[in-house]
């Protein structure tokens, strides 16, 4: 019988509120995206990402950015807890972290901020307006201004087993960026499969050649997407080469962000990779933590006040999504009379 490396515990978030609903072709209101991070709260999660502080011209389902984190902040329905839950925020130009910078001084802003490098040169010009050189040095600066502030820095590192627009990448390209980027101050690492084009195979093979060269297990987080199905099989590859830490949307919603929004053409980060806008989506939270809950795996984590939630995000949505715990529930744990 084989032996699985497991870990006995993961440590999880939840980032529905920003990637989640980002890729949204219609707004959702501040009051709804308020809800579910309280219920998020109340079911355990410790860390969840709430907003993004660029400009909301071109991505208008955050122009209630500091409404939320204002609101989150003051929550009377969490007050008790909101202390010990670190709020992050998409930060991926310096004007942005500049931004955070000035609400954390107000008593508003992120505990953490996310700055992100592609390894495909197309893909790093795309997503931040600048070149390799341009943005790492842009990101030196910021993290070193930001941790002055008190806020913690993700580095995350994208198009790592692909990009949709170069095709294939190299792991090892994602191995140096990842080192690159401790190097210069980042507190943790985001490693992302943006476009669902992680195999489980490579995602063990790259994950394995991250913890050989540098293995704290703390620093590490998985992203994946399902464009292509893979995502609960790359959770899996990714528990048995070691990483403990994992981010989810719940009903696997979210994308790249929309680029058509409230009847209107915006300018998100330009045109879908895919023809069909649906064909994206994460790791669904429900699903997630279901499956780590029957293998007996701790997340801390009231898996019935998620499946609840995740039904409400459907309703909020308007449409029924990934979920398949939401429809079919958790495993009997006593007979049916059937």
């Amino acid at each position: 019988m084989t032996n699985w490396n497991l870990p006995k515990r993961v440590d999880l978030a939840d980032i529905t509120v920003r990637d989640g609903f980002q890729h949204e072709e219609k707004w959702i209101p501040t009051e709804a995206k308020l809800w579910v991070l309280e219920e998020l709260v109340l079911a355990g999660y410790r860390r969840l990402e709430v907003t993004n502080l660029g400009n909301p011209k071109g991505m208008p389902q955050f122009r209630d950015s500091e409404e939320l984190l204002k609101g989150i902040r003051s929550s009377k329905r969490v007050e008790k807890q909101i202390a010990g839950v670190e709020l992050t925020a998409v930060t991926i130009r310096e004007k942005a972290v500049d931004r955070a910078i000035e609400a954390k001084a107000e008593g508003w802003g992120p505990d953490r901020i996310l700055m992100m490098v592609s390894t495909s040169a197309s893909h790093m010009k795309k997503n931040s307006g600048l070149d390799h050189a341009g943005y790492w040095a842009e990101a030196e600066r910021c993290i070193r201004k930001a941790h002055d502030a008190g806020i913690r820095v993700n580095g995350t590192v994208s198009t790592i087993w692909g990009c949709p627009i170069e095709g294939p990448t190299k792991l090892e390209d994602a191995v140096a960026f990842t080192k690159r980027f401790l190097d210069i101050g980042a507190d943790d690492i985001e490693h992302a499969d943006h476009d669902g084009s992680a195999p489980p195979d490579r995602v063990y093979a790259y994950f394995s050649m991250i913890l050989d060269a540098m293995p704290d297990m703390s620093r590490h987080l998985a992203h994946f997407h399902v464009t292509r199905g893979w995502g609960l099989a790359n959770v899996l590859a990714a528990l048995q080469a070691g990483i403990v830490r994992y981010e989810s949307t719940l009903g696997g919603i979210g994308g790249q962000p929309a680029n058509f929004f409230d009847g209107a053409p915006v300018s998100g980060t330009g045109r879908y990779y895919y023809q069909d806008p649906n064909n994206v989506g994460l790791v669904s939270t429900e699903d997630l933590v279901v499956m780590l809950d029957e293998m007996g795996i701790e997340t801390g984590l009231d898996v019935d006040r998620i499946l609840a939630t995740g039904r409400m995000v459907e309703r909020i949505v308007g449409r029924r999504l990934r979920s398949e715990t939401v429809k079919s529930g958790r495993i009997p744990k006593k007979s049916t009379g059937f």
